[in-house]
Parts: structure tokens; C-alpha cells; sequence
């Protein structure tokens, strides 16, 4: 019997203030890359819940999510590896500058899109996602929160 192909489950966050976005500075396997506050959806956890939890571990700020911006499909090249991100745009919140930041985590950063496309161009970026979010962002692309669904015990909740 083969294994069934299981892209991992992602949101990540699109935040922007004063034409500079929120990026996160973090250690990779391939070394030091910048990517939107994102990560993995932990069992049981929504994904709303999720991508507060994510901004709020890599960058010290509260995190309201307003809108979906894009679900994007990505393929690590050379890679059986795959991610399902939903990015989310929203409202910053307070900060709490003494939480300490998630592990390989080096700092929070806010960049123009055009430092995030130079950094893309120089592969110093997490995936080819983190332009595209915020290039989508940029063209207005918002979709209600309700598109993304919960079912649990029969019953279907916006979440």
C-alpha cells in the first residue's frame, strides 16, 4: 500500500503598516531566511487560532485576523515536501516586548515590498509564498473570514 501525500498544514500572517511589512528573521535548514509570522496548524487548533498564536510566538504582537488573502499550494522543489498555507491579513495588536521569541526565531523585522523582492531574488526568503502574500495583499486581495469553516461535532462554525 503507498502513503498518501499530506501537504503540511501552514498560516501565516500579512501585516502591514506605513508601506513596511512584518517579516520574521529566523534560522532555517538552508540557513538564515525571512518569512511572514507563519507556521504549522497544531491538532485540534483552527486556523484563526492558529495564525494568532504564530504572530503573536515570532514576533511579540497581538494579532487580529481580518480577512483571507490567499490559500497558496507550494512544493519544495526537489522535494516530496509540501505546505497548504492560508494567509491572513488583520489588525496588530500590543506588543509584549519581554516574551521571549519562538525558537530559531533571530528577530521581527519590517521591510518595503521591494527589500522582500530583493531578498526573494537572492533566496533569502522562506518560499516564493512570501512575495506572493504580499503581492496578492497589495492587489487587494480579501475574502471574508467566514470562507474558512470548522466542522466539529456535526456542526459547522466560522471560525
Amino acid at each position: 500500500m503507498s502513503e498518501r501525500w499530506r501537504p503540511g498544514l501552514t498560516v501565516a500572517a500579512v501585516i502591514e503598516r506605513e508601506g513596511q511589512f512584518l517579516l520574521v528573521e529566523e534560522e532555517t535548514p538552508e540557513g538564515v531566511r525571512f518569512n511572514q509570522p507563519a507556521g504549522h496548524v497544531e491538532p485540534g487548533e483552527t486556523l484563526v487560532a492558529a495564525v494568532v498564536r504564530e504572530t503573536l510566538e515570532e514576533t511579540r504582537f497581538h494579532f487580529t485576523p481580518k480577512a483571507v488573502v490567499g490559500v497558496y499550494l507550494w512544493q519544495k522543489p526537489g522535494s516530496e515536501t509540501a505546505y497548504l498555507r492560508f494567509a491572513f491579513s488583520g489588525q496588530l495588536g500590543t506588543e509584549e516586548p519581554n516574551r521571549a521569541l519562538d525558537s530559531g526565531i533571530i528577530r521581527p523585522v519590517w521591510l518595503s515590498r521591494d527589500e522582500v523582492a530583493a531578498l526573494a531574488q537572492a533566496g533569502r526568503t522562506r518560499s516564493p509564498l512570501v512575495l506572493a502574500v504580499i503581492d496578492d495583499w497589495l492587489a487587494g486581495r480579501r475574502y471574508s473570514l467566514d470562507v474558512v469553516r470548522l466542522w466539529r461535532d456535526g456542526v459547522g462554525l466560522v471560525v
